[in-house]
C-alpha cells in the first residue's frame, strides 16, 4: 500500500511517498510560507495561496500514482500565526485534505522516529520557524524541547547582520536550559543539516543517497556558516551548491546549528535523510 506524507513548512512544502516499509521518493517546493510571519505574527494573503496550491498540487500526484492515504500535516508557522486557520481552510477548499496542526512536541517526536526509530540518541530539526531538539534512551525520552527560531524567522529578523544574529541566537538558546548531549550520537534533519552535506560533499545536484550518513562537525558547521554570512546572496549562490531560495537563509541557519551544537556539546552530527515524514507516517500507522 502506498501512503504519503506532505510536511507543511515554513520555507517549504515536501512530499514523501512510501510503500512496503520504504521510501520511494521525496519531492520538495520552497513556498516560503513563513515569509515576515516573526514580524507581522501573520501569514500573508500571498504565501497562503501559493503553499495552498503546492499542497493541492502534491496531493493530486499522490493519488495519481496510487497512494491509498495522504496525510498533510503543518508546523510551526500555521500553529504560530495568527491566521493559520486561514491556511487549513484554503488547503481543504482546493483539495479537501484536512491538514493536522502539529505541536511542538509532536514536531520533535515524528523527527526523532524518522531519524532514529527507537535506536538511543537524539536529533535536531532545524526548520524555518521553529528548532526541535529530542535525545531518547532504551525507547524514553529524556530530553524534548522546541524553540521558536528557524532559519526564515532569523532571515526576517536579522537579514545579513552578523551581530544582530548572534544576540538573537543566544537569547533564544537559553530556552534549551543547561541540558547537553555530549554522551549521545546526534542526527541531523531538514534543509539547514541537508544542504550543508551536500556542501561538504561537494555536490552540483543534490542526491540524498550522498547526503544520507553524511558528519558534519562543530568546527565544519561554524566554518560555512562564517564563509557563508561573508558572502552576498548572488556569491552564496555562485559558491555553494544551494538554490535561490535557500541562499538568503542558509548562512543564518549554519551559525543557529552552530550555536547550538556549541551549547548542547555536540562534536558532530550526522545527517539523516530519514526525517519527520517518514515519523509522521509511523505515528499514524504504527509502521512505514
Amino acid at each position: 500500500m502506498k501512503i504519503c506524507a506532505i510536511d507543511i513548512g515554513s520555507n517549504s512544502v515536501r512530499l514523501g511517498m512510501t510503500a512496503g516499509g520504504k521510501t520511494l521518493y521525496k519531492i520538495r517546493k520552497t513556498t516560503r510560507l513563513g515569509e515576515n510571519l516573526a514580524r507581522s505574527g501573520e501569514l500573508t494573503a500571498e504565501a497562503i495561496e501559493r503553499t495552498a496550491q503546492t499542497v493541492a498540487h502534491f496531493a493530486a500526484k499522490a493519488k495519481e500514482e496510487g497512494a491509498q492515504k495522504i496525510y498533510p500535516f503543518a508546523t510551526a508557522a500555521v500553529r504560530s500565526a495568527r491566521n493559520g486557520q486561514a491556511f487549513t481552510a484554503r488547503v481543504q477548499e482546493l483539495c479537501g485534505l484536512t491538514v493536522e496542526v502539529v505541536s511542538g512536541e509532536t514536531e520533535a517526536k515524528i523527527g526523532l522516529l524518522g531519524a532514529l526509530g527507537y535506536k538511543n540518541g537524539g536529533m535536531i530539526d532545524l526548520g524555518g520557524a521553529s528548532t526541535e531538539v529530542t535525545v531518547q534512551n532504551n525507547r524514553e525520552k529524556i530530553f524534548a524541547k522546541s524553540v521558536d527560531i528557524g532559519t526564515v524567522r532569523l532571515n526576517d529578523l536579522c537579514g545579513y547582520d552578523i551581530n544582530k544574529l548572534e544576540n538573537t541566537i543566544a537569547e533564544k538558546l537559553k530556552d534549551y536550559g543547561a541540558f547537553t548531549a555530549d554522551n549521545y550520537d546526534m542526527y541531523g534533519v531538514s534543509g539547514t543539516a541537508t544542504t550543508l552535506a551536500a556542501v561538504k560533499q561537494g555536490l552540483t545536484e543534490y542526491d540524498p543517497n550522498t547526503v544520507h550518513g553524511t558528519i558534519l562537525t562543530a568546527d565544519e558547521v561554524e566554518a560555512y556558516a562564517r564563509a557563508m554570512l561573508a558572502l552576498t546572496k548572488e556569491q552564496v549562490l555562485a559558491k555553494f551548491p544551494v538554490t535561490g531560495r535557500t541562499a538568503d537563509i542558509i548562512g543564518g541557519g549554519a551559525l543557529l546549528l552552530a550555536r547550538l551544537m556549541q551549547k548542547l556539546k555536540i562534536k558532530q552530527i550526522t545527517v539523516s535523510e530519514s526525517d519527520n515524514l517518514e515519523g509522521f507516517i509511523i505515528l499514524k500507522e504504527g509502521k512505514l
